[in-house]
């Protein structure tokens, strides 16, 4: 193989594939029904003037027919009136509608078996129309999906490789160390402010300890009498023997 030849292979295949991918199935469907209604319409065209043609040549069929049956009655009358040879006249142009009559009906005939078959035809191709409109709506929503479903895919695939989720993972993991960072922080805090605090919380409750023994004591030996110059009303206990 020339080297032409392979570089014009490897051209028609790098073109058919880029039209394969710039094809979308909607547009493309679209497009064929389009085609195919102005198909329909042409052969509705053509389908009418071959009826016309029918028409016309069942016509000429019946004038000529109507024409000899004429000349047939004139020739009655002529041999009525006792005129044979005005009679024979009369048939002999009976005779010429007569074989016109028969070769406009043989052409109507082949006419008219024509036009039923074109009839069908057109039939048929609305027919493949109207069904081809449901596939193509069929396909449509069935492209949508598979376009839907690969945008996800290629979505999430992007999402993966640009490691997305690991940076979401990566920020918490962040956040967390921030966190705990600022629980030490605020421990070290409390463990110093608490040390001079909690000392302080100590003498504070023994002085107030201490302060109400003392007060509760001497409160005690002035109802007993004990509290030298101190006078009470309670009588003094003996001493023991």
């Amino acid at each position: 193989m020339g080297i032409w030849s392979r570089i014009s292979r490897v051209f028609k295949s790098n073109v058919n594939a880029a039209i394969d991918k710039m094809e979308d199935p909607q547009k493309v469907l679209n497009q064929t029904i389009m085609d195919m209604q102005d198909q329909l319409v042409k052969a509705k065209q053509q389908v009418a003037v071959a009826i016309a043609d029918e028409k016309r040549l069942e016509k000429q069929y019946l004038a000529e027919e109507g024409k000899a049956k004429e000349w047939t009655e004139k020739a009655k009358l002529a041999l009525k009136a006792g005129n044979e040879e005005l009679a024979k006249k009369a048939l002999i142009e009976k005779q010429t509608y007569d074989n016109n009559s028969q070769g406009y009906k043989t052409e109507w005939m082949k006419q008219k078996a024509m036009t039923d078959k074109l009839r069908n035809s057109l039939k048929d191709l609305s027919d493949k129309i109207e069904d081809a409109k449901r596939k193509k709506n069929l396909l449509v929503a069935r492209a949508k999906r598979a376009e839907a479903q690969k945008s996800i895919q290629e979505t999430m695939s992007g999402m993966s490789e640009n490691s997305a989720f690991e940076t979401f993972d990566r920020m918490a993991e962040k956040v967390d160390q921030l966190e705990a960072e600022a629980d030490a922080t605020d421990e070290l805090a409390a463990d110093f402010q608490g040390s001079s605090a909690d000392l302080d919380k100590e003498f504070k409750a023994l002085q107030a300890g201490g302060a109400g023994a003392d007060d509760e004591l001497e409160k005690m030996k002035r109802e007993m009498g004990l509290l030298s110059g101190g006078s009470s009303d309670t009588p003094k206990l003996d001493a023991p023997k």
